[in-house]
């Protein structure tokens, strides 16, 4: 299975360690990581995935990122429009996009501790997804 990962940097100090734990599962699932962009923000991600999704030798994509709370209710915005883009996205393209993305409402000490398990779910997912979408 070919993935590419798109990841934000906005909050980098999260994202760059999901970045890792992603890379880590997908080697140990034998999956061949054929690309790695990074953007500004999750707002970011949707251009990108959808010319990679046209990209012939990529299979499903796996975003990361982590929306933490504000002052204000900004991060329930943000997103909200982007996993309904990534759902359009996915749907129109027939690859597996996996939500990798952390939040809305979320602290910075909950973003730091879903690190692990939500990085190493989107790799999963996105895996699950494929290997279902092949039986169909």
């Amino acid at each position: 299975m070919n993935i590419a990962i798109v990841v934000a940097e906005f909050n980098d100090e999260v994202t760059s360690k999901m970045l890792e734990v992603a890379l880590e599962k997908a080697r140990s699932l034998k999956m061949t990581i054929s690309h790695t962009c990074k953007v500004p923000g999750v707002f970011d991600m949707p251009l990108v995935i959808d010319v990679l999704l046209k990209k012939k030798e990529v299979d499903a994509v796996i975003t990361l990122g982590a929306v933490i709370k504000g002052q204000t209710k900004h991060d329930e915005l943000i997103a909200n429009i982007v996993a309904k883009t990534l759902t359009e996205l996915s749907l129109r393209h027939q690859k597996p996009i996996s939500l990798g993305i952390t939040g809305p409402g979320m602290s910075d000490r909950q973003a730091h501790q879903r690190i692990r398990p939500v990085a190493e779910r989107a790799v999963d997912a996105a895996q699950k997804v494929f290997d279902e979408l092949k039986k169909i």
